[in-house]
């Protein structure tokens, strides 16, 4: 919104120092500024209304130390990390951005998600919470509305070099790439970039043809690859907000990473030079971007050892959905692994141990553990080791 507003008082006004906000770089500083301003200052007030409101948690003792201390310490406080992605967002990034407009779409979906489970939690006292199907068929909603959206829209393009006669209708552009003379589309694509890698794009729409299929599915190949990254990260991050501090800890340095790819990945200059993938219009993201590690930064405040508030699904499940939505958008989200290997060791310990425990009863007729108890974060915290 003040995006808007000064660039219409500087064009019509001619304002001192309006046209700042012209700057990637200084509306994502001031994105950061007040997310944490409003998660340091706004969150104190919101912690005492959810203990004034007795919102607190119901803690399973599993023999942890420290563990029972944790009951009755206020949850929901996913609200302030939302909160303070939100507002900055709202205020300095292009609200007409189809970025922009897609990860507003991911934080609330995924929140409202995350807050009707808390609420049932809470309120209804009922500890199962949101039955997991339907958690799981909110996340492939989202998830088919990303892909959906990222397939058909006009403004989602990547920029791509050609050679003269062009087989896409789109127009071309020329400029150079160092010393060499480029020809350019901007052009629709379901291209992807794989990490560590020379010839480093990975085309969805070349799977089905690879083992003899038709490439005109290509739609269906990159949903499913939507769906299968979104609901794993987002319930990587849910499984993760066990240890005080982890879940957002890692999602702020999650978040820095996906900011620096998203700038290079806007900049035409430094994309060349790296050799990466140019997606114009996709700078807006940083200022989201900026506003995320801000609100989690901010919230580490009080969620580090020890923690005065908890981010329950609320937070959760949309810290999650937003870091893989960002990645896909980005195109970077082969790198999804590696940014996010605590959520990923954590999925895994929780999928081993369930899947062996199952095994192991009807075969032997008692489930046995591979792990002292899952997440496996639960027993190293145990042995002091987290």
């Amino acid at each position: 919104m003040l995006y808007y507003l000064f660039s219409y008082l500087n064009k019509n006004f001619i304002i001192p120092g309006g046209g700042v906000f012209q700057y990637i770089t200084f509306r994502t500083a001031m994105a950061v500024i007040v997310s944490l301003l409003i998660t340091t200052v706004y969150g104190r007030r919101l912690i005492d209304y959810l203990r004034f409101k007795q919102v607190g948690e119901t803690v399973r003792n599993l023999g942890l130390e420290g563990q029972m201390q944790k009951a009755g310490t206020p949850t929901m406080g996913g609200l302030i990390i939302i909160l303070g992605i939100l507002v900055p967002t709202l205020l300095f990034a292009k609200l007409d951005n189809i970025y922009i407009i897609m990860m507003l779409v991911t934080t609330v979906w995924l929140g409202a998600i995350g807050f009707l489970d808390d609420y049932i939690k809470v309120f209804k006292k009922n500890k199962e919470g949101l039955a997991g199907k339907f958690k799981i068929t909110g996340q492939v909603g989202l998830a088919l509305f990303i892909g959906w959206t990222m397939y058909f829209n006009s403004d989602i393009i990547i920029r791509q070099e050609v050679k003269l006669p062009v087989t896409v209708d789109a127009p071309v552009a020329f400029h150079m790439k160092g010393k060499t003379q480029v020809y350019t589309q901007d052009i629709k694509s379901t291209k992807t970039t794989i990490p560590f890698y020379k010839n480093n794009e990975f085309d969805y729409a070349k799977v089905l043809k690879f083992m003899g299929g038709d490439d005109h599915y290509a739609l269906i190949v990159f949903l499913v690859f939507v769906i299968v990254i979104i609901t794993a990260v987002s319930n990587g991050a849910n499984i993760t907000d066990g240890i005080d501090g982890l879940a957002t800890g890692t999602s702020a340095i999650i978040g820095i990473t996906l900011a620096i790819l998203a700038y290079v990945s806007s900049n035409t200059f430094i994309a060349d030079y790296l050799n990466i993938m140019y997606i114009p219009n996709s700078g807006e993201l940083v200022i989201f971007a900026g506003a995320f590690v801000g609100a989690c930064v901010g919230f580490l405040w009080y969620n580090s050892y020890p923690a005065q508030v908890f981010m329950g699904d609320t937070g959760s499940l949309a810290i999650g959905g937003i870091i893989a939505v960002f990645a896909i958008m980005i195109r970077k989200e082969l790198l999804v692994p590696l940014l996010c290997g605590v959520f990923l060791i954590e999925n895994l310990s929780v999928i081993i141990q369930v899947s062996w425990f199952k095994f192991t009863k009807k075969r032997y007729g008692e489930g046995r553990r591979i792990f002292l108890m899952a997440p496996i974060t639960s027993p190293l915290s145990e042995k002091g080791l987290s």
